[in-house]
């Protein structure tokens, strides 16, 4: 969903990138931890609270919870002059929360449009991998908790890209459809369910020539990336399809 009125913009797809009034808010993403604590206050929704000794925990686990508490109200401060100091709500001493009337998140655009149903809407947002590359070193649950946000939106990402391939069809716009199908796979590659439904599509929809080459296509990524071979299931719907029986 487009960003109507909050005056700075937290990109999370495709890279991470902070826009806003001032060029010079994009120097606020050299600090891994404020980087990574707007991240956290973004996701799954912006304007969620968290515990403050949660926040202190997960980004400081090798200081005492004094310390950690301190570290956060300096990383706090550091956002504050940064985006002003509504960014950050508070809920007595404990509470702490990204104004969504300040920041406005792509992730969390996403997320919302996709559980609402605007699945067009949704895979506009959805403009590549969450916040890709980015880790925090001796964070252990912070990258575990990241990568499975980032697990999460593919797996929202290949879902909506599917609903549209099945309305499509629904609507017998077969192209579209079919590119559709196609990029549900490309969302969530190694998600082979995701795979079987769409290379069922395009057989059903007569190409078979395109159902094949997405199977193919990937296999190859699995063996390269996981060393492994497709399910025999896998296997055998495309030995089926190959043969010129029906899916």
């Amino acid at each position: 969903m487009p960003n109507e009125q909050a005056p700075f913009e937290l990109i999370l797809f495709g890279g991470i990138r902070l826009r806003g009034p001032s060029e010079e808010v994009e120097h606020l993403l050299v600090n891994g931890k404020a980087t990574a604590l707007l991240a956290y206050l973004a996701l799954p929704t912006v304007g969620r609270f968290v515990r403050r000794d949660t926040l202190g925990g997960l980004l400081w686990p090798e200081l005492d919870q004094s310390r950690a508490r301190t570290s956060l109200r300096k990383t706090m401060h550091a956002i504050r002059q940064a985006l002003g100091v509504g960014a950050l709500l508070s809920r007595g001493d404990e509470d702490v929360a990204l104004s969504s009337g300040v920041v406005w998140c792509d992730a969390s655009a996403f997320t919302e449009a996709a559980d609402s149903g605007f699945l067009l809407a949704a895979l506009q947002l959805y403009r590549g991998e969450l916040m890709p590359g980015f880790h925090l070193s001796e964070c252990w649950e912070f990258d575990q908790w990241l990568d499975e946000e980032r697990r999460a939106a593919r797996e929202r990402a290949s879902a909506a890209a599917w609903a549209l391939a099945q309305r499509l069809e629904t609507e017998e716009q077969y192209s579209d459809a079919a590119g559709m199908a196609r990029q549900s796979v490309r969302y969530s590659w190694s998600d082979e369910r995701a795979l079987r439904r769409a290379v069922a599509m395009l057989d059903r929809l007569g190409d078979r020539a395109s159902a094949l080459r997405l199977f193919e296509e990937f296999a190859r990524r699995l063996r390269a990336e996981l060393d492994v071979e497709p399910s025999p299931e896998t296997l055998d719907l495309a030995n089926r399809i190959r043969s010129g029986a029906r899916s």
